[in-house]
């Protein structure tokens, strides 16, 4: 392998808090599922009072396929590298592979859970700060230059 496709470690980086990311919130996810009430999480119903929620089960569903499932496709792609042009239309950066784009959406989205989540439980927990903490570091790590340039798709730098 030349060095112009030799695997940056912060490529290796995203790779882990993508993963981390999405096995989590597939636990998360379906903890929730199974359980709505969120007793088993050791989350009480009142947390949504000023959501628009009355048990978990939306939360859970979309914890389970928004930063569940998602992030996984996302590490896929990002490991994989298939031919996705197809969904290259859903983002700005036709110059790098979309699953590069979707790492940046996955990031921001995340940001934007757990902001929302802190709104409608009027409370700020150590988890919060921990997965906020998770996609600001999702973006930063895509953002870097070298990552960037691994996911070129034709090669410039």
């Amino acid at each position: 392998m030349d060095q112009t496709h030799k695997r940056p470690g912060a490529v290796i980086i995203l790779y882990v808090l993508q993963a981390f990311l999405g096995v989590g919130a597939v636990g998360g996810g379906v903890m929730l599922l199974i359980d709505p009430s969120g007793e088993m999480m050791g989350m009480p119903v009142s947390v949504l009072e000023r959501s628009p929620f009355d048990s978990f089960m939306i939360p859970g569903l979309l914890l389970l396929l928004i930063f569940g499932i998602l992030p996984l496709v996302v590490l896929y792609g990002l490991v994989k590298k298939p031919d996705w042009q197809r969904y290259a239309g859903l983002g700005p950066f036709k110059a790098l592979h979309p699953a590069w784009t979707f790492s940046l959406y996955t990031g921001f989205g995340q940001i934007i859970w757990i902001m929302v989540q802190t709104y409608m439980m009027n409370a700020v927990s150590v988890v919060h700060v921990f997965y906020t903490c998770i996609g600001l570091l999702i973006l930063a790590v895509t953002l870097l230059p070298a990552v960037q340039k691994y996911f070129m798709l034709d090669g410039r730098a």
